[in-house]
């Protein structure tokens, strides 16, 4: 039983009474293994396709104590986390042996992680996904790398941000913003991938038409990015399996046939990046709320990691009813509490109904037209949302060294973002004080909410060599 762990937080999310922190949760588990005598150590180790490798230490109870069930479920729940932050193909699991084996039936392809396991595997890094169970001293030694990410402000530039219900583009000349657009579409239910490359076409030609040339293109967009090329993203979800080496090759054949380099990462990165320029400092973590849940973090060195930061997948919510994601099969994961799928997940609870026919766009902006106009039911879906988030980066901080959170995206326009800001510092303020000293957690201006990050994008290719 699990049950004595999973701490009711003191302050609720009005729609969610069930809600039940991380951070809380670990909080109780690892105290109770300090006043069990301190428990025995566990150490997990994530190896990545270049071999870099992130370790993660913590204590979990003895193997004999009667809640090795909830060690399981620490242990589980941390994997999937550090899974989605930091990346890897193969595990290791240094610790109690019933651990590392309930890990390595969890993560196996007919596992309850069987996603995790052929997405981290094959989709991602190209290699079977492997568990390895062992003793924390066989956990190999951290191998971690870090990397200059964009800031590339001169010449003429376009940058574009792919999100599941608009697309929006800038050009962008020595580090002004001449000319941008945002425009509806529907990439996520479009199975014929040509339909991607002639929207993102018509975006770059449209902005290169507002320029007298084109230096280099920069994009950014959820989902994992290697050499430019898409490992895994949610806005070509429906592209069958048999077409999906169109996507792979979309963004090089683009710049091939624009003759310039074009860089392209995730979308969370670049909102990190974004904050990092228009703040002059570090530490920064960005966190999109769109269509789904993109995470992004710029070091206190200034530097990106080689990590993921796929919080989309990442639990923010160890209620065993949470709501579960349609494409991962898990629950209480990060898109379902910081994207427009919550609010359309809260909109019921308040007696709210959308259209089926309608985008997505369009369906969001019916429960904030009704917000901006005092509907309390609309409002409680952003209260509900601030306190997710409160809690949430409370956790994040227990994996990221973080001075300031940048949260954007459409969900974030308007009065929501407002709500959002209050319902997060006030969590900081009342449950983690000492986190709230040290994290600023805020909002970009409305104009960088919509377009900045593809202003930020336009910064990534160096056209110095």
């Amino acid at each position: 039983m699990i049950d004595w762990m999973l701490s009711r937080p003191s302050i609720l999310p009005a729609l969610d009474p069930d809600f039940k922190p991380p951070v809380l949760a670990h909080r109780s588990y690892l105290q109770a293994v300090k006043d069990a005598g301190g428990g025995v150590p566990l150490v997990l180790g994530l190896e990545r396709g270049d071999g870099s490798l992130s370790r993660y230490e913590t204590r979990v109870f003895e193997e004999s104590d009667e809640r090795l069930d909830a060690s399981r479920f620490y242990i589980e729940r941390l994997v999937k986390f550090l899974l989605w932050q930091r990346g890897g193909w193969r595990i290791y699991v240094g610790g109690p042996k019933a651990i590392g084996e309930h890990i390595q039936r969890c993560y196996s392809a007919d596992g309850t992680r069987a996603f995790d396991f052929e997405f981290m595997g094959e989709s991602v890094y190209d290699k079977k996904f492997t568990v390895v169970v062992c003793s924390a001293d066989e956990v190999p030694a951290e191998k971690e790398d870090t990397s200059a990410l964009g800031r590339h402000l001169e010449g003429y530039r376009i940058g574009f941000d792919l999100g599941g219900s608009d697309r929006k583009v800038s050009a962008v000349v020595n580090g002004e913003a001449i000319y941008s657009e945002e425009v509806m579409w529907n990439p996520i239910q479009t199975a014929d991938p040509s339909y991607h490359y002639n929207e993102v076409m018509t975006a770059i030609k449209t902005a290169a038409s507002k320029m007298p040339r084109l230096d280099a293109i920069g994009g950014s967009a959820a989902g994992v990015y290697v050499n430019n090329r898409a490992r895994i993203a949610s806005l070509f979800r429906a592209v069958p399996k048999d077409r999906y080496h169109e996507v792979h090759e979309l963004f090089p054949r683009i710049s091939k046939e624009m003759g310039v380099p074009l860089v392209m990462v995730n979308d969370g990165e670049v909102t990190a990046l974004a904050g990092s320029m228009s703040l002059e400092d570090n530490g920064v973590l960005g966190i999109a709320m769109g269509t789904s849940e993109a995470g992004g973090y710029v070091n206190l060195e200034g530097n990106i990691t080689g990590w993921l930061n796929e919080l989309a997948f990442c639990p923010v919510d160890y209620n065993p009813q949470a709501a579960v994601d349609e494409w991962s099969g898990d629950y209480g994961v990060g898109a379902l509490y910081f994207s427009q799928q919550c609010a359309f997940r809260l909109a019921p609870k308040v007696g709210i109904s959308l259209p089926d026919d309608i985008l997505n766009a369009e369906k969001l902006k019916i429960i904030q037209d009704k917000m901006e106009a005092g509907d309390e039911g609309a409002t409680n879906i952003w209260h509900s949302m601030g306190v997710y988030l409160g809690y949430t980066l409370a956790h994040y901080a227990d994996f990221y060294e973080i001075r300031h959170a940048l949260i954007l995206g459409r969900v974030t326009s308007g009065k929501g973002g407002d709500l959002l800001l209050t319902g997060a510092q006030n969590v900081l303020k009342k449950e983690f004080p000492e986190l709230a000293e040290k994290i600023c957690v805020q909002l970009p201006d409305e104009k960088s909410r919509r377009v900045g990050q593809s202003i930020a994008a336009a910064s990534l290719p160096d056209i110095s060599r």
